[in-house]
């Protein structure tokens, strides 16, 4: 493995940045369903 990033020196910083993105992603889609919980649970206490 380290072979690999030895031939390969810039293959840290694209996993680090597929990993970035992953993180970011999910981040993302889990504030948006918490949204989206809240807002069904404030309609329904509306009524």
């Amino acid at each position: 493995m380290s072979d690999l990033f030895d031939e390969y020196p810039m293959l840290i910083f694209a996993l680090e940045s597929l990993a970035a993105l992953f993180l970011l992603i999910f981040i993302v889609a889990w504030t948006a369903s918490g949204k989206k919980k809240n807002r069904a649970n404030d309609s329904a206490n509306n009524r």
